[in-house]
């Protein structure tokens, strides 16, 4: 077993940056978690046409629906078993805004049938993205979004572009300072640019098999549909 990200990108893998290729290597073989803890410098949303959505989501912990400038930051990285027997990776990320924290949360397992990286969105998984990443030629990671589909009871629906998201996710690692850069960027090809932030984090390793994976980080409910 290799971390669920090494699967989806193969070779490629071995042309991130050292820092990444480690804290892309969480998983169940690792048996290493992530915490990274840091500072947003800021987190932008769209027209205001977008707030609405925005604020929809974040009641179930997608996306986030206020603003900010130099938001203190934490995202979590650990892997576990979910209930299909599934490596699962969870990115939940918490950004202490002023008026309390604000949580997106999202968990990934690897789909071959796929081709991609699913990433199911929000506490109840009711959002599957498709993630497709690669590396750079300085060693950055860039992860693109593909067909958004979603998922409730039988339904399951392809969400059309007209109202989807496009997001883009770059993140490197700045030798210099010894911090991770994210910048992430959601548009849509009619409405255009929606939602994202950017910033810099370090991160430190935990050991999962000893500690367990804290269940408020994983989801109330989990989508069988890969």
């Amino acid at each position: 077993m290799t971390s669920i990200f090494r699967a989806h990108m193969g070779a490629d893998f071995g042309r991130l940056h050292p820092e990444l290729r480690r804290r892309f290597s969480v998983g169940l073989e690792s048996g290493e978690g992530c915490i990274g803890e840091g500072t947003m410098e800021r987190i932008w949303h769209g027209r205001g046409f977008v707030k609405p959505f925005l604020r929809l989501g974040g009641t179930r912990n997608i996306l986030v629906p206020r603003e900010g400038r130099d938001v203190p930051f934490v995202i979590e990285n650990m892997p576990y078993a979910d209930s299909y027997g599934r490596e699962t990776v969870t990115f939940v990320r918490t950004f202490r805004l002023p008026d309390g924290p604000r949580r997106f949360d999202a968990t990934m397992i690897h789909s071959p049938e796929r081709g991609c990286v699913l990433d199911y969105l929000g506490t109840h998984q009711h959002l599957a993205s498709d993630l497709h990443m690669s590396a750079e030629p300085d060693g950055s990671l860039l992860i693109r979004s593909g067909e958004h589909r979603f998922r409730e009871g039988p339904l399951d629906l392809r969400v059309p572009r007209l109202i989807g998201g496009d997001a883009e996710v770059r993140e490197s690692f700045d030798d210099t300072t010894g911090r991770f850069r994210i910048r992430v960027r959601v548009t849509n090809p009619y409405a255009g640019p929606l939602f994202g932030y950017e910033g810099s984090f370090t991160a430190r390793y935990v050991d999962v098999r000893t500690h367990g994976v804290r269940g408020d980080l994983r989801p109330v409910r989990e989508e069988a549909r890969a």
